[in-house]
């Protein structure tokens, strides 16, 4: 039998300071808070996605990573409760594709560091 990739276990997000990106992902998100093993990491979960927030390592570079999407039950109210909170807007949430069965609508904001964060919902 062939191995395969069965879904998306964890993503590493490159922050500056895990303490004030835990206060975003935690409470501007909604994240589950899982732990802090060391000063410059911390562990959350969205869904059955772990999120391992940490300082630079190796060749990481705040800011330059790849996006995150968040899958939400409705992206308007999503979006407006995050910049409510803090977030920083990056674009309105908008229909990116029409698909034969959906529609797929995603905004964007941004965390303290500047990384990316998708929004997504997909509307049937």
């Amino acid at each position: 039998m062939t191995a395969q990739i069965i879904g998306l276990g964890q993503l590493a997000i490159t922050v500056s300071d895990v303490n004030t990106a835990l206060e975003f992902y935690r409470d501007i998100l909604g994240l589950t808070f899982l732990f802090t093993p060391a000063d410059n990491l911390a562990f959350l979960q969205s869904g059955s996605t772990r999120i391992m927030l940490s300082t630079p390592q190796g060749a990481g570079e705040v800011g330059k990573n790849s996006v995150i999407y968040f899958n939400t039950t409705d992206v308007q109210k999503t979006y407006q409760q995050a910049l409510d909170k803090g977030a920083t807007a990056e674009r309105a949430p908008q229909m990116t594709a029409r698909l034969p069965d959906h529609e797929l609508w995603i905004g964007f904001i941004k965390d303290p560091d500047g990384n990316l964060i998708g929004l997504m919902q997909e509307k049937h």
